[in-house]
């Protein structure tokens, strides 16, 4: 059964651009240069909400213990390095697991 680790972090209309680029050339590659075992991709959605902007990343993993060789024991603890903390304005200290139990595509 897969996982779905989902995380939010809102920046600036200024900086919002600046913290997706971030994200496409460095943390993600980082992130997949990594090896996970389990680690199968990630998302990133964007939502603009006039003076910020809010960004979801969702990661699947095959099993939690893929998410624990990601993130550690403490594997809720939010994966922020200090380059995007730098841009975020605010952002969750703990990233939320689901199972995924079904997925339908057409």
């Amino acid at each position: 059964m897969a996982i779905k680790r989902i995380w939010h972090g809102w920046t600036t209309r200024d900086n919002a651009d600046v913290y997706q680029e971030l994200l496409k050339a460095e943390i993600f590659p980082g992130i997949e240069a990594m090896e996970i075992p389990g680690y199968r991709g990630i998302e990133l959605l964007r939502r603009d909400l006039g003076d910020e902007v809010e960004f979801v990343t969702m990661m699947t993993f095959d099993s939690i213990a893929s998410v624990i060789a990601f993130q550690g024991e403490d594997y809720e603890r939010a994966h922020v390095p200090a380059a995007a903390q730098r841009v975020l304005s605010r952002w969750d200290p703990r990233s939320i697991h689901f199972e995924i139990e079904a997925v339908r595509e057409s």
